[in-house]
């Protein structure tokens, strides 16, 4: 089978899955060869090696697995982290969080944040790139995601600025710091996902509790305990009303919310 034949049949296969298979099929043959799309147009007539391979690639593709997951990749903000399986994968809407916390960290000259549920490292990594002199403390309960941070901390030289500690939320965490940023679990428990997020990605990171907020509210308590100054966190899109009551009632009243591209509720700040 050559390159134009193997395009043709994999974009065929991930026909039902795929919204743009030819393209998918494009970056997995790429990716099976290690060249750049500009290759596969110029050798159409080449003979695909290790086809076999290849078509294990696409099968996991059209079994629904993440492309990211595939390839070990994601791009995210303007980096490429190493991802797999027992890590989410960064989505676009969470560099909008990124975007609001720099702005508090330029506007209140703030050096030192902590984020719970560090992921595969995505918002560490971009701030402490942004802010070489930003110091952070990153948790995360699963050790899975630890590790794979710990791996794109280390490509990116960031150690010096991130520290990685095994805890839930900041548990044993007594260093002072001025802001906590974190996009924790917020969907609902019985919220039905597309295979391909609930068959693959760690449901620890996805499920926040019955009705979704819980953990939320949790990190918002803490906040408050621990007596830092800012809390900004990426929430669903329906939970603005239930946050905004329960801030009222624990006092809180200084809180922005902020949306995505599409104008849906997507995160909020709170200053203290």
């Amino acid at each position: 089978m050559n390159i134009k034949e193997a395009i043709l049949w994999a974009s065929n296969e991930l026909a039902l899955i795929c919204e743009r298979p030819v393209f998918e099929a494009q970056l997995l043959l790429c990716h099976h060869l290690n060249c750049q799309k500009v290759f596969l147009f110029s050798n159409e007539e080449t003979d695909v090696k290790n086809i076999e391979t290849f078509k294990d690639i696409i099968a996991r593709r059209k079994n629904s697995e993440p492309y990211e997951y595939i390839v070990n990749s994601v791009s995210f903000y303007d980096i490429d982290l190493f991802v797999e399986q027992g890590v989410l994968i960064p989505r676009p809407e969470t560099e909008l969080l990124i975007d609001e916390v720099s702005r508090i960290i330029e506007q209140e000259k703030i050096t030192t944040i902590a984020e719970i549920g560090i992921g595969s490292g995505a918002i560490s990594i971009v701030l402490a790139r942004k802010f070489p002199n930003l110091k952070i403390i990153s948790t995360d309960i699963s050790k899975s995601a630890l590790e794979i941070a710990k791996k794109n901390i280390e490509h990116f030289g960031l150690k010096d600025q991130i520290k990685l500690i095994h805890t839930n939320l900041l548990d044993d965490v007594e260093v002072d710091f001025d802001m906590i940023v974190s996009n924790p679990p917020y969907i609902a428990d019985d919220f039905i996902l597309d295979k391909n997020v609930i068959d693959f990605e760690p449901k620890e990171a996805l499920f926040g509790g019955v009705v979704g907020d819980e953990l939320l509210k949790e990190i918002i308590d803490l906040a408050k305990i621990k007596k830092v100054k800012f809390l900004a966190c990426e929430m669903g899109y329906d939970q603005k009303y239930p946050i905004g009551e329960y801030l009222k009632q624990i006092n809180v009243n200084s809180v922005k919310f902020y949306t995505d591209l599409a104008r849906l509720d997507r995160g909020f700040i709170i200053k203290f």
